[in-house]
């Protein structure tokens, strides 16, 4: 076998980077706390699970989330992979089977030999070379050793995740099937409010009963805001949120005064999330509340929602822009504890990291992709020291310099071409 390598998390950073090296050749020792641990957010010891949503965003090369898992596909991504097979219905985006993904993922690394798996917590940092991807959830036992080692380096935030019902609970003479701006399917589940049920149901959310929080740290993340904090915002918020009307016409044609949206959850289609309506309200809260939604009135929830601590370092003061601790070249950080945001983000700097890995333990030169692509432009974000605190971020079109919606085809050919490079580059080869 080749050289040992620690890789620190089963998440879906921690899946990529396995993944990459294991095709490399490397023995990886893979250090995953679940099911010893219990994080209180994920359900299974299974790699690659999805804590919040089921969904990877968009499909579409215009939007930057999509053009960065077409990067993903360039390079070899375990994540695209067992999303292409476990994919539901869902307008536009990718969704999928959340367990039948990781189920996935899962099978596809322990089907290498050159993988040992420890099923422990990690309390310090491993000697030799290493990826630290134990994501927003880093155990309080690691971040303490990392805070002792990196000073004040370790932030972080709170997240929520949404409740998941039964498809046969819901009721189908108020519900109906439909994507918004008609995208070719009827893939969501709708439960259109009146005025009258919008204005009861945001009373009731409003002053509802909430899950006490922790004293350390109540900063929430703007992408990822409890619904009835963006309700606590203005009456009308919901409505230009989560709940937006614009495009759900009802059947009739007439107009609802605001839309709870359900996503597919699972391939066999019997449960679906409730999108956008993360929480932090009690579970007998939320299902007193969550029940006023029409069409929900006798909903069964398979889940409820629930908030966690997610943690991030200080990336652009913290690390290299290979990825590597400033004062640990052989410790690369992948995932959101690197301060990127998102399910494909977090996946696309675990095969990231990896590449970093090993360039630094072969020898060769350093090797990044460009900023031209969205990976090389989140890179250079998360990397390059700024003014003011930094927060974790997602895929978006600003990061491109020159960017704008009227070239927007033209920045998606040049990023597909730069990645076709990158990866040839990566491989040793002329990509030409």
């Amino acid at each position: 076998m080749g050289k040992q390598v620690h890789v620190i998390g089963g998440g879906l950073a921690g899946s990529e980077a396995c993944f990459f090296l294991l095709k490399k050749g490397y023995e990886v020792h893979l250090h995953e706390c679940r099911p010893q641990v219990n994080d209180h957010a994920h359900e299974t010891d299974l790699f690659g699970e999805l804590v919040c949503s089921n969904s990877l965003k968009s499909k579409q090369l215009e939007n930057a989330c999509g053009l960065l898992k077409e990067e993903m596909r360039v390079l070899g991504s375990i994540t695209m992979e067992a999303a292409a097979h476990n994919e539901v219905p869902s307008g536009n985006a990718l969704s999928v089977d959340r367990l039948g993904f990781a189920q996935e993922i899962t099978a596809k690394l322990r089907s290498f030999p050159n993988l040992f798996v420890h099923h422990e917590e990690v309390t310090s940092l491993p000697e030799g070379p290493t990826i630290l991807a134990t994501g927003p959830l880093t155990s309080p036992a690691l971040l303490a050793h990392l805070e002792g080692l990196l000073g004040e380096g370790a932030l972080s935030f709170f997240d929520a995740s949404a409740p998941i019902v039964k498809k046969e609970s819901i009721d189908f003479s108020k519900a109906y099937f439909k994507s918004r701006y008609e995208q070719g399917d009827e893939a969501y589940i709708n439960c259109p409010f009146e005025k009258d049920e919008y204005l009861r149901f945001v009373t009731e959310l409003l002053q509802a009963e909430k899950a006490p929080l922790h004293s350390f740290d109540t900063q929430y993340f703007e992408g990822c805001l409890p619904v009835e904090v963006i309700a606590s915002r203005g009456l009308d918020t919901l409505r230009h949120g989560p709940l937006k009307p614009m495009g759900l016409e009802r059947p009739d044609g007439s107009r609802p005064y605001a839309v709870l949206q359900l996503r597919q959850d699972t391939k066999l289609g019997d449960a679906y999330n409730l999108v956008g309506f993360q929480t932090n309200l009690t579970y007998p809260e939320q299902k007193r509340v969550f029940s006023m939604i029409p069409g929900l009135e006798h909903a069964v929830f398979i889940r409820y929602g629930l908030m966690h601590r997610n943690a991030y370092l200080d990336s652009p003061r913290l690390l290299r822009p290979n990825l590597s601790l400033a004062i640990r070249e052989d410790v690369f950080v992948a995932g959101q504890l690197s301060g990127v945001e998102g399910y494909v983000e977090s996946a696309a700097f675990g095969i990231l990291a990896a590449i970093c890995l090993d360039r630094y333990l072969s020898g060769a030169p350093e090797a990044l992709p460009p900023r031209s692509t969205i990976l090389g432009a989140l890179l250079a974000y998360i990397t390059t020291p700024s003014h003011g605190r930094f927060t974790p971020m997602n895929a978006n079109w600003a990061l491109i310099s020159g960017a704008t919606k009227a070239n927007r085809e033209s920045c998606v050919r040049s990023a597909l071409e730069a990645i076709q490079s990158y990866r040839g580059e990566i491989d040793g080869r002329d990509p030409r």
